[in-house]
């Protein structure tokens, strides 16, 4: 059996319907049809869009067109999760998690937290609503606590439990806190890492505790993890002159110019709240990235827990949302890998023995700021 776990962040989605939609949709299915998975899970982060009020109304049509497709009439059986609540602040966390299961394959089976026992899965079926009832899941939005700096926000978790080819695992929807301020990571990097490990931490206590038998897991979202800002401030403009520009009250940073040495003064970085606009943007496609990976250190801390595949691709966020600039990233972060694919001890063991692909969808088209990652892997009889 041959399965396919896609992590989208898909907010600009409903910011452009007419383009992103279509150019994201195209990819989906090209996936699908290249690797004829009989099992696809696709976690969805930020569905609705950024503007959700509004935006919301535009997923069921979404996810309608999905399911009534041709591309993917072959799966005859679908359980789809959306957490479309927005008027419920304290449980709001605009997940989306998809399950196709191909009609090719059977006994496949969906875990009931209540009854705790498993349950075949039939019929194509989305739950819209009630989701913190809902037998079948387990969701919920991080504690307050964690991001105190904002009174609410949309982050949290959704997990599903499946018995597949007799494997049973746990398949975990997760978004983390993002950074609120470029100038703050890059004086203060620890301050926003520390909040994203707190609310993994959590995550991963809740999906280990003894409420339930303990079984192999794999977490794909958006995880907002981080390269070191001050590290790779430091290795992109060294030596350079910094010059601090403050707001107008002179009680805080405004911007921060990082220039070259000797008589032009030319900017190599100007840093702000929200941009981070590096003269160079190669060197974070060049080979992928692959020199800026030591900068990637924010899940050093879970590696007795989680583990992943080596990453082969460029920084998933945060690219251009303009159509024609698909390889382009937008100046408003410094890229990273924030959408990822991330399994227990117990998972990697199965996956690396199913000759797994870990890369990115749609890396030469727009697919929005986030480009969705995937792995293929065969799961043994």
């Amino acid at each position: 059996m041959e399965a396919l776990l896609v992590t989208a962040n898909v907010g600009s989605l409903f910011d452009d319907l007419e383009g992103l939609q279509t150019i994201w949709l195209q990819e989906f299915y090209e996936a699908v049809a290249k690797y004829k998975p009989h099992f696809i899970a696709v976690h969805c982060q930020e569905i609705g869009g950024k503007d959700y009020e509004s935006g919301m109304t535009q997923v069921d049509p979404f996810v309608d067109g999905i399911l009534s497709s041709k591309e993917m009439q072959e799966y005859n059986r679908v359980c789809v999760y959306l957490d479309q609540s927005y008027t419920a602040h304290t449980r709001f966390t605009a997940l989306g998690s998809m399950y196709f299961l191909h009609q090719s394959i059977h006994n496949i089976y969906q875990f009931d937290f209540k009854v705790q026992e498993f349950k075949e899965v039939v019929g194509k079926v989305v739950h819209s609503t009630h989701l913190e009832t809902n037998s079948m899941i387990e969701k919920e939005r991080f504690p307050q606590d964690f991001w105190p700096e904002f009174k609410w926000s949309r982050k949290g978790y959704i997990r599903t439990r499946w018995r597949l080819q007799d494997q049973v695992f746990d398949l975990v929807n997760v978004h983390l806190f993002h950074d609120a301020s470029n100038i703050v990571a890059w004086r203060c990097p620890s301050v926003f890492s520390g909040n994203r490990r707190r609310a993994l931490g959590h995550v991963l206590s809740r999906i280990t505790d003894s409420c339930y038998q303990k079984v192999p897991y794999l977490i794909f979202g958006d995880f907002n993890v981080r390269l070191d800002t001050q590290r790779v401030v430091e290795t992109l403009c060294s030596p350079a002159t910094v010059r601090t520009i403050p707001t107008s009250d002179a009680g805080d940073v405004k911007k921060v110019l990082f220039q070259e040495k000797g008589k032009d003064h030319k900017v190599l970085l100007r840093l702000e709240s929200k941009t981070f606009d590096y003269f160079d943007q190669d060197v974070f496609r060049e080979d992928n990235g692959k020199a800026l990976l030591e900068f990637d250190r924010e899940l050093a801390t879970f590696t007795d827990d989680i583990c992943e595949l080596d990453i082969h691709f460029p920084p998933s966020y945060p690219y251009s949302e303009v159509n024609t600039e698909g390889t382009l990233y937008a100046n408003t972060r410094c890229p990273a890998w924030c959408d990822r694919i991330l399994m227990s001890p117990s998972a990697i063991e199965l996956v690396v023995k199913g000759r797994p692909v870990y890369d990115v969808m749609g890396p030469a088209v727009c697919m929005g700021d986030h480009k969705p990652v995937y792995l293929f892997f065969h799961i043994p009889a």
